[in-house]
């Protein structure tokens, strides 16, 4: 007598960013969003990455509902953030907060790929800086995770400003002793990269990631040659000394503990 399976039961599926093979969400969540079929790092929600990185009920949210608004008038901008909030249910590109990894009391910002791809507008720069100054009153060290397309466009020069605000912010940090910690992830681009992306005291990276201030081809426009194929990668930005080591996605709590340790000299 044959035997009839039961149907199998559907769930939602998630294409990969790279391979584009649909991966159910339940199994790209237990791989820590890598694909596995073909090991592309998926950009991965920050409130998700701040579960994984942090001591569990640890967390505690600073200026959660700070927002920015249309300081240059940009036509639809209003209507951009209210499509942005509803895709990623975040009222802004980060989320900043004081948390605990391996025990270790810190800082940590996390920036939000799915608003508008973790652009950095007034509200950013001014979660990112509040933070650093709460961090150094507190004497406490930063973990930053960035993933930026850059500037906004739509808040103009008060955009830009935010790079000169926030690197301000982080160093008033540094020299009242403080450790800062930052991973680059796929991508930080932009003025993210041209400031507090670049500026920690140790610098590490995701594997594959994209890390880079201009694009592609406009350098290669300026340059008039061609680019290697691995230009402007997490392994091109380390083996030419921009960033110190790259860690993968499921050893980076362990790999932060350690270095909070360290810096606290425990």
């Amino acid at each position: 007598m044959n035997q009839v399976s039961a149907a199998p039961v559907t769930e939602p599926t998630v294409l990969c960013e790279k391979c584009k093979q649909p991966i159910s969400r339940t199994a790209l969540i237990g791989s820590g969003y890598v694909c596995p079929l073909c090991g592309k790092y998926n950009r991965i929600p920050a409130r998700t990455r701040i579960e994984l990185l942090t001591d569990k009920g640890s967390f505690c949210e600073h200026n959660a509902t700070l927002v920015g608004e249309n300081p240059i008038g940009f036509p639809g901008y209003e209507e951009k953030i209210r499509t942005a909030r509803e895709k990623s249910g975040e009222y802004e590109g980060v989320i900043c907060g004081e948390a605990e990894i391996g025990g270790e009391r810190c800082c940590i910002f996390v920036m939000e790929s799915a608003f508008m791809m973790g652009s950095m507008g007034t509200a950013v720069g001014d979660k990112i800086a509040l933070l650093f100054e709460y961090a150094t009153a507190k004497k406490l060290p930063v973990i930053g995770y960035t993933v930026s397309g850059g500037a906004r466009m739509q808040e103009g020069m008060l955009s830009l400003m935010q790079m000169a605000k926030v690197s301000g912010a982080v160093k008033h940090h540094s020299e009242a002793g403080l450790f800062y910690l930052v991973c680059l992830t796929d991508p930080t681009t932009g003025g993210v990269t041209a400031s507090f992306a670049m500026l920690g005291d140790m610098i590490i990276a995701e594997p594959g990631a994209l890390i880079g201030f201009a694009g592609r081809r406009v350098i290669e426009q300026v340059m008039g040659q061609k680019l290697p194929d691995e230009f402007q990668s997490a392994e091109f930005q380390m083996k030419n000394g921009f960033v110190d080591a790259i860690v993968p996605r499921e050893e980076q709590r362990n790999f932060l503990s350690r270095m909070l340790r360290l810096h606290t000299g425990r």
